[in-house]
């Protein structure tokens, strides 16, 4: 087949998640206002968690970390997504595809070792309560949310920087409504096997690794929070780690079936539909999630309210 030049000029075609029509127009004004209801929960968590002194913990500097994460990765692709509709211009252009592959593999592997990091603090504060001051400290929370960063950041540009020095296809239609590495393969003019295995690698260290110590922490959780004699904390427990499950449950599972499905089962239309979820309707539901379900953050929501 014949290749086109990576030049810094070229460009791709993004053939979106819809097209023109009454039912398309529903499902796009949908998504706007789901991108506003995410981007303005998100904020109002950060401002709750920083402006009530209560909320000054490693738990909820996670949060906040977390929400912060979520606003921008939910910003990374639904706003051009939004303008191409409007537009009807589908097209972007080759470095503005790479940043976007870049931002996107940097907020989701964040995001990703930042759940995990979150089971550990809730398995420290319920299984070692005594210990929770040194083994959560300051420190070491700043520590565990540096790390996430730095080790996202050189696998994204890792992953980045290799497939966009790739040979691509006369062809530049991105069957996505994003620029993804897993949609962007298909383009390329060369056998790519080798490389899915490192994709494959990076999705078991970012993705799997962090799954299974989150069910591994609540397993070891729910054990101690069931010989607990009071029941006043085992509801609190539970209702704390049931609502990080659910967030962990809906980010991992569609993430993993993403970037570690073998390419002989991939199915473009598919994927697509699961990367609403982990680009949309997961950095919708957080702070909705952790702010309705938790009785601490409903309590500096009423003491703000109140003043």
């Amino acid at each position: 087949m014949k290749t086109d030049n990576q030049s810094c000029g070229a460009e791709f075609i993004l053939l979106g998640l819809f097209q023109f029509g009454r039912m398309n127009i529903v499902l796009f004004l949908a998504i706007t206002v789901f991108f506003l209801v995410a981007v303005t929960g998100n904020i109002g968590l950060i401002y709750l968690i920083e402006l009530d002194t209560r909320l000054h913990t490693p738990m909820y500097s996670l949060l906040r970390q977390l929400s912060f994460i979520d606003m921008i990765y939910i910003s990374t692709t639904i706003p051009k997504m939004v303008a191409n509709f409007i537009s009807n211009n589908k097209t972007i252009t080759f470095v503005g595809c790479e940043i976007q592959t870049f931002v996107f593999l940097l907020l989701g592997g964040t995001e990703a070792l930042l759940l995990g990091f979150m089971s550990y603090d809730r398995y420290v504060a319920i299984c070692h309560p005594l210990h929770y001051p040194a083994l959560m400290s300051k420190t070491i929370c700043l520590s565990l949310v540096t790390s996430a960063w730095a080790s996202s950041s050189f696998n994204a540009l890792m992953h980045t920087l290799y497939v966009f020095q790739l040979p691509f296809c006369s062809s530049r239609l991105i069957n996505h409504f994003f620029c993804e590495v897993p949609s962007l393969l298909p383009l390329v003019c060369q056998d790519t096997s080798h490389y899915e295995y490192t994709i494959l690698f990076s999705g078991f260290v970012i993705l799997l690794i962090p799954f299974l110590a989150i069910i591994a922490s609540y397993a070891r959780v729910l054990t101690v929070v069931y010989q607990m004699s009071s029941g006043r904390g085992q509801k609190k427990a539970v209702s704390t780690c049931s609502s990080h499950l659910i967030v962990a449950s809906l980010f991992y599972g569609t993430a993993i079936s993403t970037y570690m499905r073998p390419h002989s089962l991939r199915n473009s239309e598919q994927e697509k539909v699961v990367a609403v979820f982990y680009s949309m309707i997961t950095p919708l539901l957080n702070p909705f999630i952790y702010s309705l379900r938790n009785k601490e953050v409903l309590g500096a929501l009423k003491r703000l309210m109140g003043k």
